[in-house]
């Protein structure tokens, strides 16, 4: 986390380290009925996105995480913590930016942010300097003496942000943080959000419905469905893997090119006449594909690569709902 925006280069964390989320087994239940249930894997990302339709569970597993509600079987650790004996540890190096609005009625913005910071364990003079820094960050510093009650949707979103980063924590849940804001808002808002997480300082995890918001600020995205996780994705490593599915538009006899692209082991598909979706395989480069086409006298008019969106992955795991666990 950094109010005051400097950028530091954090290393990538190694498989003997802890992972930023472990779930062992979660379950939740209320009232006899399950909400999640037997959630496994481990989370390393630096920013985290999570997904899922109304009801699958995201905001019961943030709120478990954070300690308001206690698991009915298994556990979860946050930097190798457990949240069942070791709450008070965790909560000291965490933030949280909840979706609903939970400020205190008649009380300015600079005492609110510095309350909230004293009940995350700073002293009270080290809870007002970090105030005004977060404030100042956020972009509320002229506004930091009105009464949160006379907020517009767009400042009350930046003083909840302010709030959860004021105490410097290591890992900072977003719950909606985009939510109401008009397009220059939210912009500053993914704005901030992408300075944290490349600040090294703090890892996120950003619960919203706006698929685009999560595209453009997570490394990691898991959904949820039914209480249930059904996919784990590395998005760079997926972009990566697609990097050998390439869509060509071509001109001319199109016979002699497909049976040397299948004589080099790639699997070969005709969209129509004149498009093809080819899946290179290991040792062949893109190269060998022109250099096939000029020997069959083929123009390569257009080459692209094809990559599943996150609307194409969430609209997969709503349909298909195997479920998937994640791994480091």
């Amino acid at each position: 986390m950094t109010p005051n925006g400097n950028a530091v280069t954090q290393p990538r964390p190694d498989s003997s380290t802890p992972g930023v989320i472990t779930l062992d087994n979660l379950s939740v239940t209320f009232g006899g009925r399950p909400i999640l249930q037997n959630l496994n894997g481990e989370l390393r990302g630096r920013s985290i996105g999570l997904l899922g339709p109304n009801g699958a569970g995201k905001t019961t597993l943030i709120h478990t995480l954070l300690g308001f509600h206690a698991p009915s079987s298994g556990t979860a650790r946050i930097f190798g913590s457990d949240i069942r004996g070791e709450a008070n540890q965790i909560k000291r190096v965490i933030g949280y930016m909840p979706e609903r609005d939970s400020f205190i009625a008649k009380m300015s913005c600079i005492h609110f942010v510095r309350f909230m910071a004293e009940l995350s364990g700073l002293p009270p003079a080290a809870a007002l300097e970090r105030a005004h820094e977060a404030l100042f960050y956020v972009g509320l510093g002229e506004a930091r003496y009105r009464n949160v009650d006379t907020f517009s949707l767009g400042m009350k979103q930046l003083a909840k942000l302010a709030q959860a980063i004021v105490h410097g924590p290591k890992l900072i849940f977003l719950d909606e943080p985009t939510n109401g804001l008009d397009p220059p808002a939210r912009q500053r808002m993914i704005k901030m959000i992408r300075e944290i997480r490349d600040s090294g300082q703090a890892n996120i995890v950003l619960s919203s419905h706006l698929l685009r918001d999560v595209e453009e600020c997570c490394e990691e995205i898991v959904i949820l469905k039914e209480g249930r996780l059904v996919v784990y994705c590395n998005l760079e490593e997926e972009r990566k893997a697609n990097m050998k599915f390439l869509m060509l538009e071509t001109r001319g006899e199109l016979k002699e090119f497909v049976a040397g692209v299948d004589a080099m082991g790639c699997d070969c598909a005709m969209t129509s006449d004149h498009r093809l979706k080819i899946i290179l395989q290991d040792g062949t480069e893109i190269r060998d594909l022109y250099r096939l086409a000029a020997k069959s006298a083929v123009q390569i008019r257009r080459l692209t690569y094809k990559r599943d969106s996150l609307e194409d992955i969430f609209l997969k795991a709503m349909e298909n709902g195997a479920v998937s666990e994640a791994r480091p």
